[in-house]
């Protein structure tokens, strides 16, 4: 499952959660310190694993 990093627009508390693909596009997060549905996604890294050598 990938993993989403989230700010809370009510507290600015940032926070990142794991969910599937269709929890994520529902828009369902919530800040896990004040319960607030008030999320924006915030840009983070990204890196594949493969099983291949490069």
């Amino acid at each position: 499952m990938p993993s989403y990093d989230y700010r809370c627009r009510k507290c600015g508390q940032q926070f990142t959660t794991r969910e599937k693909i269709a929890e994520h596009n529902a828009g369902a997060a919530t800040c896990p310190q004040c319960k607030s549905q008030e999320v924006e996604r915030v840009m983070s890294s990204f890196y594949a694993k493969t099983p291949r050598k490069s």
